[in-house]
């Protein structure tokens, strides 16, 4: 990181988007660390990924070949399962809400809900069906499970093992 920073997302997104700025949302997808180069045919991703490797070494970019993966069907970016067919929600994030009984502390909740909110837009009307946990979390509010709780976390783990594909706009 310039200047001695560290820890600095939003820096180091800038940077990935100032290099590789003529290639993003053409060639490129680029979120942090993460890069997804696509194209309509395995000879125009080779070349597309020989200008996005030509890139890196021309800014002393460093690729942990361990990470890299090369003319995949399908995979898995940022939490989200990509392929042809569209975005889907990742199984192994599901599995773990699915697995949970229902939550007895604020701590719990709060949780729950951070990692049920991050598939929320795979969930239609996911605030009312979470309101009922949501409020148990306001200030000054007596922590007592409703079956209104139980039905809104009954709810939200069938409705992210249902979960709709979503394509991206043509």
């Amino acid at each position: 990181m310039p200047f001695g920073l560290c820890n600095a997302p939003r820096t180091f997104q800038r940077c990935m988007v100032a290099i590789f700025h003529y290639m993003i949302e053409k060639t490129k997808e680029v979120f942090m660390d993460d890069f997804l180069v696509f194209g309509d045919s395995f000879s125009s991703c080779l070349s597309h990924l020989d200008m996005m490797l030509k890139r890196c070494e021309d800014t002393n970019l460093v690729l942990n070949w361990e990470k890299c993966h090369f003319m995949v069907k399908e995979g898995i970016v940022i939490g989200h399962k990509i392929s042809k067919s569209g975005i889907k929600v990742d199984r192994a994030k599901v599995d773990v809400i699915l697995k949970h009984p229902p939550l007895i502390t604020v701590k719990g909740i709060r949780s729950l809900l951070g990692h049920v909110s991050f598939n929320r837009r795979f969930i239609q009307d996911f605030s009312k069906i979470a309101w009922p946990m949501t409020h148990l979390l306001e200030k000054d509010t007596p922590f007592f499970f409703s079956g209104e709780y139980l039905a809104s976390f009954k709810i939200l783990k069938k409705k992210l093992t249902k979960a709709h594909i979503l394509v991206s706009q043509d």
